[in-house]
């Protein structure tokens, strides 16, 4: 099982391939993750779904984190994942990158960067790193890193970066829990979409050019197949799941 991992993920150094070649919960991975951490000389970690663009909060996506839960109130009190630079850096690119909470926080554009910089530097996250990751399935997310270590080498960043899809695809795979993934048509993707940034069914239908009838037949199987009560937990369900970007 070892040697399958260091496969799917060359540079991860062994002694980590074989612990997350024996994991069986996501409470093994969290275990794991706060020990790569401190092994690192980091302090916080997180690893998420990516956001779609209409988001304004990052609590729904976070699959598991260290954080303070102060800290991920305070961040989506704030507001800060809509004009994210992180995020939408996450969104466009699968190369992994450094961070510095006041150099990256410089750039956004609503106004926040003062907000941004206190939150992460009270909290002793004020440098680190993120590394883009995907699963088999296409599902997309990220882990992330940081402290007030100086910045991580080359050589330390391509060991966290095979780690991110190692975290990321084995957390998706426990929450599975021996279940086939949900799989949504194309059509039924984009109608939780826009329900996801607020349209109506009838605005939906203007947008996509079907009719109301149908728009509702697709919310409706989407609803059922990700066995939720409503159009609301569909969408959120949709969203943890990975299935919305």
């Amino acid at each position: 099982m070892s040697e399958q991992f260091l496969a799917i993920a060359p540079k991860t150094p062994p002694r980590w391939a074989r612990r997350f070649a024996e994991v069986e919960r996501e409470d093994d991975v969290a275990m794991l993750l706060r020990d790569l951490t401190a092994d690192y000389g980091l302090i916080g970690y997180l690893l998420i779904n990516l956001p779609p663009s209409a988001s304004t909060e990052i609590a729904p996506f976070v699959l598991m984190t260290n954080w303070p839960v102060e800290m991920l109130e305070g961040y989506d009190r704030e507001g800060l994942v809509h004009g994210s630079p992180v995020i939408g850096r996450l969104r466009i690119s699968t190369i992994p990158f450094c961070y510095d909470a006041v150099a990256i926080n410089s750039v956004r554009l609503d106004g926040k960067s003062q907000v941004a910089n206190s939150l992460f530097g009270r909290f002793g996250l004020p440098r680190g790193a993120y590394f883009p990751a995907h699963n088999p399935l296409g599902q997309r997310g990220a882990l992330a890193f940081g402290g007030e270590r100086p910045a991580l080498t080359h050589l330390e960043m391509a060991e966290l970066n095979a780690i991110a899809n190692l975290a990321f695809t084995t957390v998706l795979d426990c929450r599975l829990d021996g279940r086939r993934p949900i799989a949504l048509s194309q059509r039924e993707i984009e109608c939780l979409s826009w329900v996801s940034a607020g349209k109506t069914s009838v605005e939906i239908s203007g947008i996509l050019g079907l009719s109301e009838y149908t728009v509702n037949h697709y919310l409706n199987r989407a609803t059922r197949k990700l066995d939720a009560v409503n159009r609301v937990q569909a969408v959120a369900k949709a969203m943890r799941a990975g299935i919305l970007q």
